[in-house]
């Protein structure tokens, strides 16, 4: 019976190929367009996921209010990392990150500019997921003038990525001794960079001030902590460190630098919510915004029902043309079921017509968006 019902689809969107060409390309288009967008939410809301501690993974913030000045920071205190770690208990590792700028790296006769270049502590592997395909993650940044690179940057200086133990030469002839190569990044996260240099070998980053903030600070919290509720707790640690430097500094205490509408506060913000959530001062990349998220996910909610809907009105419209068609099968003998299951067929055929043809389309387009991007980013890249 089936292999009748198919027959008789095949043959009556044969016979009418300019109603059943349209149908199809019509919803092909709809639905092609709505997987794109569907592709393109789900890579907006993966960004640091592939993190293994994404889920307690938090950034502290500063948001600052002073006089008519009024700043929210993605930055911290230098000694606020390690504070973290000691008189909070339900840390289980902090790390920092500065963005270092930029550096000439020598190969051979030439001198190229790197601007992925950032110091990191050696907890920076505790916290965030980075393989190391050579090194010992455990004490690669320990030591100063040390540096771990991506993969892409071993291969790009010594063709290899058996690089550990080597030297790199930058500005004023500084050399970085290699101690690990990580794999690169992954594209959904918030930071790249190509070389974590060791936080040792910046001055600055043993620094007591309470007073400023400009490093990177990352938290993992033991498993079942809230972390709303550990947020409480912050203020109290930034008035535990910070009461006497602000005395010194600028000759009040918190409680009457607050009372005259100034503050400091420290806050969280998840890893997982950093890219579309997060626009601050200090970031270490750009973010994108949730709003586009929702945007374009109602723009394709909208286009899916178009296509619904124009499918429906010229199946429709043409049901008109076979009246006689049905009524000649009921004069026949044909049963009300088998004539809702023959046109079911033929909707079932068009609608899988079109999805072939959308994800054929959505593939190819994919395809040239991701040689036009490759290309793009070596451009950048380029020395």
């Amino acid at each position: 019976m089936f292999k009748n019902y198919l027959k008789t689809a095949f043959r009556t969107l044969r016979k009418n190929v300019g109603f059943t060409v349209i149908n199809i390309l019509g919803l092909a288009l709809g639905l092609a367009t709505c997987l794109m967008i569907v592709l393109y939410v789900a890579d907006e809301l993966s960004y640091d996921r592939f993190n293994e501690k994404a889920s307690r993974t938090y950034r502290v913030n500063e948001d600052l209010k002073f006089g008519n000045n009024n700043v929210l920071y993605a930055v911290a205190m230098p000694p606020l990392a390690q504070a973290l770690k000691t008189d909070l208990p339900e840390v289980d590792e902090a790390t920092r990150l500065k963005a270092a700028g930029g550096f000439h790296v020598k190969k051979g006769n030439e001198s190229i500019l790197e601007y992925g270049t950032v110091f990191a502590d050696p907890s920076v592997f505790n916290v965030f997921t980075l393989p190391m395909i050579n090194g010992n993650p455990a004490t690669a940044l320990k030591e100063p003038n040390t540096v771990v690179i991506t993969e892409t940057t071993a291969k790009k200086y010594f063709n290899s990525t058996n690089v550990v133990g080597k030297t790199l030469a930058i500005d004023n002839n500084q050399l970085l001794k290699i101690t690990g190569v990580i794999k690169d990044l992954p594209k959904q996260s918030h930071f790249h960079f190509d070389f974590f240099m060791s936080m040792a070998s910046w001055p600055d980053s043993r620094s007591p001030e309470w007073l400023r903030s400009d490093y990177n600070t990352y938290v993992v919290l033991k498993p079942g902590t809230d972390y709303k509720f550990f947020e409480k707790k912050l203020t109290a640690l930034l008035k535990k460190y910070s009461e006497s430097q602000m005395q010194t500094a600028l000759h009040v205490n918190i409680a009457d630098f607050e009372k005259s509408g100034s503050y400091f506060r420290l806050n969280l913000t998840p890893v997982t919510d950093i890219h579309l959530h997060s626009n601050r001062t200090g970031e270490l990349g750009s973010n994108s915004s949730a709003q586009y998220v929702y945007i374009f996910s109602a723009i394709a909610i909208f286009i899916l029902l178009i296509a619904g809907i124009n499918f429906m009105n010229l199946s429709t419209a043409r049901s008109a043309s076979r009246a006689r068609e049905v009524g000649v099968r009921k004069v026949l003998g044909s049963p009300r079921k088998y004539l809702i299951a023959q046109f079911l067929t033929e909707s079932v055929l068009v609608t899988l017509a079109a999805a072939v043809i959308a994800f054929l389309l959505c593939y190819f387009y994919c395809r040239c968006l991701i040689r036009y991007r490759a290309k793009s980013w070596l451009l950048v890249r380029k020395p």
